[in-house]
């Protein structure tokens, strides 16, 4: 069976099937915020689609990073370290590539478990 969260005409928020949530990219809401605070918006994202799955950021198997700047590594960083739960750390990619909307610093792909 494949559940749908969140679904409409293009895409569903997050799918799970077999144990597994994949999530879509998330993105920030407040787009006037700086790298640290658009992250915190987009892991909160996160954990909220989780909650629903149900499961939590400790169960995450892979995680996506897209920054529209390298250089804003150190200040997405910055919030995830604040976030991550250590001894749970998942396998992470961080890439620079050009978002869909320019006023996006960061999209972020999650991959989890679903106890």
């Amino acid at each position: 069976m494949i559940q749908r969260f969140d679904t409409g005409p293009r895409m569903s928020e997050m799918t799970i099937h077999n144990g597994v949530a994949y999530l879509a990219g998330q993105v920030p809401e407040d787009t006037s915020a700086d790298i640290v605070g658009q992250t915190e918006q987009v892991l909160q994202a996160i954990d909220d689609l989780l909650r629903l799955a149900p499961t939590d950021k400790s169960k995450i198997l892979r995680a996506e990073i897209f920054l529209a700047n390298i250089a804003d590594f150190p200040g997405m960083n910055e919030a995830w370290d604040k976030w991550v739960p250590q001894g749970a750390t998942p396998s992470r990619a961080t890439v620079e590539a050009k978002l869909a909307n320019p006023a996006w610093k960061i999209e972020i792909v999650i991959t989890a478990a679903v106890p």
